[in-house]
């Protein structure tokens, strides 16, 4: 009897554990089935997703384009699906898959009448790709990061100019590679700097002299002329020196290194704090913006 009653008792466990996987399997087809309706028509799937897209449901409305490309690989929906996806994945801050989902768009599409919005996206999610979070959550200075993908956005914004200089997005293109241009100059004026502090006049005048010659007319025309006739003035060539500080003086007359007070480095407790907002001692612009919608 007590064999008879353990086996039963196992038995009962048994059925119960296969009931409660076959309602597990029920519910995980029944989900499936929800998620990727077989025989929707392609309208609906992308209605339906348009309207989580404007709703502003960005990680749904990716998870619809999805449906529908999977579905549907082919055709104008597909293509208007593929541009979407990439919007939705740009304001997610999804900046990896956007760049991944318009360079597929433009091998497979590269004369659709949208190609232009296409680069300019690319350049928008370019510009913003890396160090999106710690310049917006901890307010560090983007030219002290990596400029590789800012680079990337330059050309992007460049293609858009210089091949569909008619399109809506010419002169918003322009005006943000004037912005990421002078990222790049700061870029190297804080290189510039840090040479400076440690006594390598050349390196510094060199990085001065590479911004007035690579990015002239930015916010930073002025930092690099007082870089410059700091770095002479170390290297003892007073000569040179007294040239830069007239220039200097002819393109702002009131720039700090004129009274003594450039650079105007950050005080050493800051750098103890990894969270601290990096303070350039530069007196041009602070970074334009760039991750404008």
């Amino acid at each position: 009897m007590i064999r008879r009653s353990s086996l039963l008792s196992s038995s009962a466990r048994l059925a119960t554990l296969l009931l409660v996987g076959a309602l597990a399997l029920s519910g995980c087809s029944r989900g499936t089935k929800e998620d990727a309706p077989e025989g929707t028509p392609v309208q609906t799937l992308y209605q339906d997703s348009l309207k989580l897209l404007e709703a502003g449901n960005w990680s749904g409305a990716e998870n619809g384009y999805r449906r529908l490309l999977a579905q549907f690989p082919y055709g104008p929906y597909t293509e208007q699906a593929l541009i979407e996806t990439a919007y939705a994945q740009y304001k997610a801050g999804k900046h990896d898959d956007a760049v991944s989902t318009i360079d597929r768009f433009i091998r497979t599409y590269p004369t659709h009448r949208n190609i232009a919005y296409l680069y300019y996206l690319r350049g928008l999610a370019n510009a913003n790709r890396d160090t999106v979070f710690l310049r917006r959550v901890w307010s560090l200075d983007s030219s002290r990061r990596d400029l590789s993908a800012p680079r990337q956005a330059f050309a992007d914004f460049g293609i858009v100019v210089d091949r569909y200089p008619n399109s809506r997005y010419a002169a918003d293109a322009r005006e943000r590679m004037g912005a990421l241009r002078n990222t790049f100059a700061l870029g190297e004026l804080n290189s510039g700097l840090y040479y400076l502090r440690r006594g390598a006049w050349t390196s510094a005048a060199g990085r001065a002299n590479f911004v007035l010659e690579t990015y002239p007319d930015t916010a930073y025309q002025a930092d690099a002329i007082a870089l410059l006739a700091a770095s002479y003035e170390g290297m003892g060539n007073q000569a040179l020196a007294s040239s830069a500080r007239s220039q200097l003086a002819s393109v702002n007359a009131q720039h700090p290194y004129l009274s003594g007070d450039w650079p105007n480095y950050s005080w050493m407790i800051r750098k103890l704090n990894p969270f601290a907002g990096e303070k350039s001692p530069l007196t041009g612009e602070r970074n334009a913006t760039i991750n404008r919608d």
